[in-house]
């Protein structure tokens, strides 16, 4: 009886030593942690680095549910309701329903990750591959977003 009383005790020692892992969604992206406006600072298209040009002046909102992405003109490109959902290593799945009415209700999928004021975003237009890395291919477009100065 000793032994086995003494036996608990070490484990219970060691256990305490060594508290539980943290759960994957503790570190898991919310939609809270993307609230807010960004400058798209490069980008990606079927493979190929997108002309600065093209992307510079553009910038994109987010809101708990909604993503809008407008041009250097202020114009509104892209307008979606997004969900999130848990991933790997921080890096979450992401969802986007088209909101414009020439799109209106297709579905984009793809990845997304934050880290400090960058956000990167992957997605594939419909008919294309659902990535699994932030590296396009055909019918894949990458963002790197830079979070406004508050």
């Amino acid at each position: 009886m000793l032994c086995a009383t003494i036996g608990l005790n070490v484990i219970s020692l060691v256990l305490a030593a060594f508290p539980a892992p943290v759960s994957r969604a503790d570190d898991a992206l919310k939609a809270e942690d993307l609230v807010g406006g960004y400058e798209i600072v490069s980008g990606e298209k079927f493979g190929v680095k997108e002309p600065d040009e093209r992307i510079k002046g553009s910038t994109v909102q987010f809101t708990k549910d909604r993503v809008v992405v407008m041009d250097k003109e202020e114009k509104e490109v892209y307008g979606a309701t997004y969900e999130l959902k848990a991933g790997e290593h921080g890096v979450g799945k992401i969802t986007l329903t088209s909101k414009l009415a020439a799109d209106e209700n297709q579905i984009a999928q793809g990845l997304i990750e934050k880290k400090g004021d960058k956000v990167r975003l992957i997605y594939a237009l419909p008919g294309g591959e659902i990535p699994r890395e932030f590296k396009t291919k055909d019918k894949q477009l990458l963002f790197v977003l830079k979070k406004h100065a508050d």
